[in-house]
């Protein structure tokens, strides 16, 4: 990473700095320090590790080099003189005044994240329900990752957009309208659950078993069975070809089926929308951009492949050939329709040329790889791949893994249908609420006494936070087993145990009775090695921001706000705060209590998840 990208409230940015400029003396070669965390805080807090290769670089003796380094790097003020060890690394010991400084230097509103310098966009694919269908548990990943990509961008001052690409145009919602009709259902007053039966039921009538028939007037079964056969194909074309007239209706703009197609497009968002406000996550209608918004955009894109040469006629069709694969990227159907890749292909360009996207991400599930890998490709041949000044768009798929049951098959209710994300939501906050109020009766509980409009609000928190930092803090890639009884303890590593350690730090503050002025007019002291492993820690926080925003992986949130709260714990048992007699260093360790706190709720908020001031 360069230098230009890291905090400066983080002291590996001054270390590696300070570092640079010795490696240049000694050298005169510009190589990267190698600035590490210490695995054993006894022998330093950093490691510089540059000296071994360095020395094959130079031909020159590892230790040798380490100790030309420690005595040409300047650290005054910063840290004590490096020590050589093993090989030839140098253990580094930060001086205390500057941990302060940098504590010091952090601890304001923006917790030492700097804004961005980028000036495009970054766009991200999320949730990407499809209309008249029920939100699964699919949609729960796709919805939370994605928000929290956008939400660790926008945390460092970024153009943000957020895009739900409906499944909202074509032949299956026609179909799908089409029955509704025929059945003459009041619209105005259609449920999800309605409007899901109906696709189902528009899916069957218009499944025709053509080998079905084919195989029985070749082996000559009886007249019953050919008949039903028939009467079946014969229905399922009718349904097809009422479907096909509507979707005909719906692309000329008929206003009739135009409104109707709305009602049902509102039926399923207001559902989408309910869930994604459940959940915590920033998806409303100003991020909707679905396939309809697209379907003028289809045609110029094969015709834009086709002037560039870069597509051809296959019995009819259009395709994308690529050199390093057999199968090429289909864009046109021999009877004239355009397909899913038709239409990536064409929201791609929109986003980085019409959104300016320097970074765009797609959260959609990792069965989806060849085919985005497809899409991708072609659109860097075409130069889609680009903002619109010119500068080379990064565009990533970031696929995730499959929520699993204890069983580790596909998470499925006990019927063996599959989850709705309601009905997960309903019971993750069903179970918080149980947990919170079975707490509450303790009398020494911070919550007894709490008013139960309240208890359900945490509740309802904790059972958030449990399932979004379940999935959110795994390797995205990865499958996860979904269970809900680990997942909403408040003990382990789990969301409501980084909720509990928040509630701690604003109960131990608001038992100190001092104002927050008073606090923040603290100075920072670091005395303790469990003050100083905190600090080091806290100091990291920008960084970590950083470090998602690059990689993508969300995990490493979850991992910095789980030792931040370890650290925590760990300070609190050996440094008296409230009970120090004195009066600086108890006001120094409120200070910091109050920057561990304050970091701990901007972590959560990263994730989407509530930071309650009692549990």
């Amino acid at each position: 990473m360069s230098t230009d990208s890291r905090p400066p409230t983080d002291p590996t940015t001054i270390l590696d700095a300070r570092f640079r400029a010795a490696i240049h003396a000694v050298s005169a070669l510009d190589a990267d320090p190698q600035i590490r965390l210490s695995t054993n805080p006894n022998f330093g807090d950093y490691q510089a590790n540059a000296a071994m290769s360095l020395a094959k670089e130079t031909k020159g003796n590892p230790r040798d080099l380490a100790g030309a380094l420690a005595a040409k790097v300047d650290l005054a003020g910063i840290a004590e003189t490096p020590v050589i060890a093993g090989p030839g690394f140098l253990n580094i010991r930060l001086e205390r005044s500057f941990i302060s400084a940098m504590l010091q230097a952090m601890d304001n509103a923006s917790l030492g994240v700097e804004p961005t310098k980028e000036t495009h966009a970054a766009v991200v694919d999320l949730c990407g329900v499809n209309v008249a269908k029920q939100m699964h548990v699919g949609h729960l990943r796709a919805t939370i990752i994605g928000d929290t990509i956008a939400r660790v961008f926008e945390r460092l001052g970024r153009k943000v957009w957020r895009e739900n690409h409906l499944g909202d145009w074509g032949l299956p919602i026609a179909m799908t309208l089409a029955a509704l009709r025929r059945s003459r259902v009041d619209l105005d007053r259609l449920s999800l659950t309605d409007l899901n039966d109906a696709y189902r039921r528009a899916q069957l009538e218009g499944r025709s078993d053509d080998a079905g028939l084919a195989a029985a007037r070749a082996t000559g079964v009886g007249a019953h069975r050919l008949a039903e056969l028939q009467a079946q194909a014969e229905s399922a074309g009718e349904a097809i070809q009422d479907a096909k007239a509507t979707l005909l209706r719906l692309q000329g703009g008929d206003p009739e089926v135009v409104a109707a197609w709305q009602k049902i497009i509102d039926c399923t968002m207001r559902e989408v929308y309910a869930s994604t406000s459940t959940l915590n996550a920033k998806v409303g209608a100003e991020h909707n951009r679905g396939e309809s918004f697209f379907r003028d955009r289809l045609a110029p894109v094969v015709e834009a492949f086709q002037s560039a040469g870069l597509a051809k006629e296959d019995q009819g069709a259009i395709v994308v050939p690529f050199a390093d694969r057999e199968r090429p990227l289909l864009i046109r159907k021999s009877d004239g329709g355009f397909l899913y890749a038709t239409t990536d292909l064409a929201a791609l360009r929109f986003r980085t040329h019409d959104l300016d996207g320097s970074r765009v991400i797609y959260v959609v599930d990792a069965r989806q790889r060849d085919h985005f890998k497809d899409v991708f490709d072609a659109a860097a041949m075409i130069g889609w791949d680009r903002t619109r000044d010119g500068n080379k768009s990064e565009i990533t798929h970031l696929g995730f893994g499959t929520v699993l049951g204890k069983d580790k098959r596909p998470l499925k209710t006990r019927s063996g249908e599959n989850f709705t994300l309601k009905d997960l939501l309903d019971e993750a906050m069903e179970r918080g609420v149980a947990e919170v109020t079975r707490r509450a009766q303790d009398p020494n509980a911070p919550t007894h006494g709490m008013r139960h409009a309240e208890l359900e609000w945490v509740g309802r928190a904790v059972g958030i936070a449990a399932i979004k930092y379940a999935d959110l803090s795994n390797d995205l890639t990865k499958d996860y087993v979904f269970d809900l009884d680990r997942m909403v303890a408040f003990e382990g590593d789990t969301g409501p145990y980084l909720q509990y350690a928040h509630a701690r730090i604003a109960n131990i503050l608001a038992k100190a009775m001092d104002s927050a002025a008073q606090i923040a007019s603290a100075a920072h002291a670091v005395h303790e090695p469990a003050e100083r492993a905190l600090a080091l820690h806290l100091l990291r926080y920008p960084q970590m921001v950083l470090d998602v925003a690059r990689t993508l992986e969300t995990h490493r949130i979850g991992a910095y706000l789980r030792t931040l709260a370890e650290c925590f714990n760990a300070f609190y048992q050996s440094c008296p705060v409230l009970k120090s007699e004195d009066a600086s260093v108890r006001q120094s360790r409120l200070r910091l209590c109050a920057l561990a706190r304050r970091v701990l709720q901007d972590g959560l908020s990263l994730y989407g998840i509530d930071a309650p001031e009692r549990m």
